[in-house]
C-alpha cells in the first residue's frame, strides 16, 4: 500500500498520476476529496482530513508500506517550528504504531549547511524528526521550483516585471515539479530500498533571475525584466498579501540564504539532473498562464 499526502498539490498530484497505473494499491489523504478528478477518486482509497490530524494520519498509514510526505506551506502560520511539529508529530507517531517501512519526503538542497534559512531550516527539522524514527527515508532535495514563478503571473502580464529579494545575477539550479514527482514516483514503486539518504534534484542548468527574464522575454515575445527588492520591501509585500510576520520573515531569511549560496553545497551530477529546462517550462506552463 502506497500513501500519498497533498494529492492535489503541485508535486503530489503529479506523483499520484505517475503511480496510478502501478501495481500497488494507493491511498491518499485529502482535505477536500472533491478536488480530485472523478477518474482518480474511482481508483484510490481516500482518507478525508488533514495531515496534521493524528487520527487521520493513523488511519491512512494502517497497513501502508511506503508514504510520500509533503509538509504543506501555511502563509498564516504564527510559528514555523510549531507548523513543522503540527504536521510531523502525527506522522512520526503513526510510523511507530503502524510499522511503515519507507517514507519519502520533500526537503531542499543545502541539507546540513543551512542556518537561519527560514522555511528551508524548518523543512530540515522535518527530515531530522522523521529520520529519528529509524524508518527507511529518502529526503528529496530540490532547489526552488519553477512553479513558484506562477505567483508572479499578474505583474509579468500587466507590467512586464517580476520581483524577489535575490540578486539578479545569482545563478540557482531551479527545477520543475514534474521532475521531482518523477523521482518520487520511482521510489514509491521500488520496494527494495532501505536506509536513509538525501537525493539531490537539480534542474538541467543554473540560471540567474536576469537569465530567466531574458528567456521569458523570448518565449512571451515581449520584454520582461527582473527587479530585485530589499528584504524589507519583500516582507511588506508578503504581509500585505496575507502572510503572517513569522512566515514573511521566514521567506526573507530563505531568500537571503539562497542569495548567499545555499544551493551551491550540492553540485549537480548526471544522476541529480532533471530533464525540464526553464525555457520548456515557460512554453508549457508560464505562457498559457500569462495568456489566460
Amino acid at each position: 500500500m502506497i500513501v500519498i499526502t497533498t494529492p492535489t498539490g503541485q508535486i503530489g498530484r503529479e506523483v499520484l498520476q505517475n503511480v496510478l497505473d502501478g501495481p500497488e494499491p494507493i491511498r491518499v489523504i485529502a482535505r477536500d476529496p472533491s478536488r480530485l478528478s472523478p477518474q482518480v477518486r474511482e481508483r484510490v482509497e481516500i482518507v478525508q482530513g488533514s495531515a496534521d490530524d493524528a487520527g487521520v494520519v493513523d488511519k491512512a498509514l494502517t497497513g501502508a508500506d511506503t508514504v510520500f510526505w509533503v509538509l504543506p506551506p501555511n502563509p498564516r502560520a504564527e510559528s514555523l517550528p510549531a507548523h513543522v511539529l503540527d504536521f510531523v508529530r502525527p506522522l512520526c507517531d503513526a510510523i511507530g504504531r503502524q510499522g511503515v517501512k519507507r517514507v519519502i519526503g520533500v526537503s531542499s538542497l543545502g541539507r546540513g549547511t543551512a542556518r537561519k534559512a527560514g522555511q528551508i531550516s524548518a523543512i530540515f527539522a522535518m527530515d531530522h524528526l522523521v529520520e529519528s524514527m529509524g524508518v527507511s527515508y529518502r529526503s528529496l532535495c530540490p532547489p526552488g521550483f519553477m512553479e513558484n514563478m506562477l505567483r508572479q503571473v499578474a505583474p509579468i502580464r500587466d507590467r512586464g516585471v517580476f520581483s524577489l529579494a535575490i540578486s539578479g545575477d545569482r545563478r540557482v539550479p531551479i527545477c520543475a515539479t514534474r521532475d521531482i514527482a518523477a523521482v518520487a514516483a520511482d521510489l514509491l514503486l521500488d520496494g527494495s530500498w532501505t536506509g536513509q539518504e538525501s537525493v539531490p534534484i537539480h534542474g538541467p542548468e543554473d540560471l540567474s533571475h536576469d537569465d530567466m527574464a531574458q528567456i521569458m522575454s523570448e518565449v512571451l515575445r515581449r520584454p520582461i525584466r527582473y527587479q530585485q527588492v530589499t528584504g524589507e520591501e519583500y516582507k511588506a509585500t508578503l504581509i500585505r498579501h496575507g502572510a503572517t510576520e513569522a512566515c514573511a520573515q521566514g521567506i526573507v531569511d530563505m531568500s537571503a540564504a539562497v542569495d548567499q549560496g545555499l544551493y551551491d553545497t550540492d553540485p549537480r551530477t548526471p544522476r541529480s539532473t532533471g530533464p525540464t529546462t526553464f525555457r520548456q517550462w515557460c512554453q508549457d506552463t508560464l505562457k498559457p498562464a500569462v495568456l489566460a
